[in-house]
């Protein structure tokens, strides 16, 4: 295939308003539900060429509004009533799949009957090929998993017009490119293809080659700047760090943070000192099972626990909003994984802090190439506090021993609490449904009484075993 870069169409007229883009009023009204009411840069320049068919190849980074741009082109483009899979989106991990898939399933609601199905490793194969054995409309999933359906024929790939490669560059980092080139070998030749990449290195390109057929690119500035993110940079040896945490947690007194490690060990040692200290710190890492992932990404997404100690590899995918404050706790190796952790705290153009801790300025200096500004490094004393902090969540979380799989739904979990328990919808914060069981945060104030409703009253005419996390 044939990849012509850095074409602008100019008979395409360039608009911030979905209302202005040729959509189904009821998909502009489900969005509109959403708040999505002006685009962002990605998608105001992205969306007109995927809805006129062509292929793309963006550069966005995480948090820029990627999802909607290519999810809106994929699901307008579906025909419903044609019940065979007609859209594939390969992701590089599990977490930011399932994030893909509920953005889709929320912009879905415009029309009845779209099924989305996720296929990624963690979970048993034979569910998933027995779920796809009832036809779907599109899969969201990582290459591995979608790979090994594909070759125990568990969907046919013939119907399939559109191809989503997202975060192209964390797949091909992973060791993904013989897998996404053998997937490309089972689905049509003729196909609309939309490739996302934070970054456009060499191998990228060379993808871009094989798989495109003479793309728009598209290129917007980060959202993650030197103006949205306020950027320190304190001296720190490994023997004070810990301590130095604490002084920031104190200073800022962030609702939400997440403190990136560069290994498991340091992740432990650290939620060991924070908690010794008399906070409440989550733990992210590889040596979690995917259930307790899964469980600490909720409790920490619906504001159930303020802080997230997290590496690279297991944070990767996460989609939490209005995350207060980023700290590196050791400096990532690459350049382009420091951009993307201080950009969790600046999702679409807000604004948001970040600190970084070192003692090595030769990976300071290289870091303030990278990033075109001159780093002050301050003396770690500067941030030092004798002052009192408690930071606690505003919420609490309950888990419900029942999910999709007997039927359950938010809006059964909603009216238990209100119409059954007395809580005002203001009470109760988000609310995560999974196949086997069900996660709700209510006010903390008010978790008791959430507690011992729910444990003597029903949900959806059913009793279900209940537990305060």
């Amino acid at each position: 295939m044939r990849l012509c870069l850095n074409v602008m169409k100019e008979s395409i007229k360039m608009t911030n308003k979905f209302t202005d883009l040729n959509l189904p009023q009821s998909m502009t009204d489900t969005l509109n539900s959403m708040q999505y009411k002006e685009m962002t840069a990605i998608q105001e320049k992205s969306l007109p060429h995927i809805l006129d068919g062509e292929d793309i190849i963006a550069k966005a980074k995480t948090g820029s509004g990627k999802t909607a741009a290519f999810g809106i082109g994929v699901l307008n483009k579906l025909n419903v009533k044609k019940f065979r899979i007609q859209s594939m989106i390969m992701c590089p991990t599990r977490e930011l799949a399932d994030q893909v898939a509920k953005e889709l399933r929320s912009i879905a609601r415009f029309q009845h009957n779209i099924k989305i199905i996720t296929l990624c490793g963690g979970v048993p194969f034979m569910p998933q090929k027995h779920s796809l054995s009832h036809q779907a409309h599109i899969i969201v999933g990582t290459p591995g998993r979608i790979l090994k359906h594909l070759k125990e024929n568990s969907f046919s790939p013939s119907d399939i017009q559109t191809l989503v490669l997202d975060e192209a560059d964390r797949m091909l980092d992973m060791g993904f490119s013989e897998d996404i080139h053998e997937i490309i070998s089972y689905i049509p030749t003729m196909r609309q293809t939309l490739l996302f990449s934070a970054t456009y290195p060499e191998n990228i390109q060379e993808l871009g080659e094989k798989i495109l057929m003479d793309p728009i690119s598209v290129e917007v500035e980060s959202t993650h700047t030197k103006t949205t993110i306020n950027q320190e940079f304190y001296e720190c040896d490994i023997d004070t760090k810990n301590k130095a945490v604490e002084y920031a947690l104190a200073k800022y007194k962030a609702e939400s943070t997440i403190i990136f490690c560069n290994t498991k060990v340091a992740c432990d040692e650290l939620a060991d000192d924070l908690e010794d200290a008399g906070l409440d710190p989550l733990v992210l890492h590889s040596d979690l099972d995917q259930r307790d992932r899964d469980e600490t990404l909720i409790l920490f997404s619906n504001k159930s626990y303020p802080i997230l100690i997290a590496t690279d590899v297991a944070a990767r995918g996460i989609d939490v909003k209005d995350i207060d404050l980023v700290i590196n706790y050791d400096l990532p190796y690459d350049n382009e994984v420091y951009v993307h952790r201080i950009g969790r705290t600046a999702r679409a153009g807000a604004s948001g802090h970040a600190i970084s801790f070192t003692d090595d300025k030769f990976r300071l200096d290289d870091l303030e190439d990278a990033l075109d500004m001159n780093i002050n490094l301050e003396n770690i004393s500067s941030l030092q506090t004798d002052e009192k902090y408690d930071i606690k969540s505003k919420y609490s979380t309950i888990f419900i021993n029942g999910g999709k799989k007997a039927k359950v739904r938010a809006g059964d979990i909603l009216g238990a609490l209100t119409a059954g328990v007395g809580l005002g919808k203001n009470d109760i914060g988000k609310i995560d449904i999974l196949p086997y069981c069900s996660y709700v945060a209510v006010k903390k104030e008010l978790e008791q009484k959430a507690f011992d409703g729910l444990s003597n009253g029903k949900i959806k005419g059913k009793y279900f075993r209940v537990f305060l996390k």
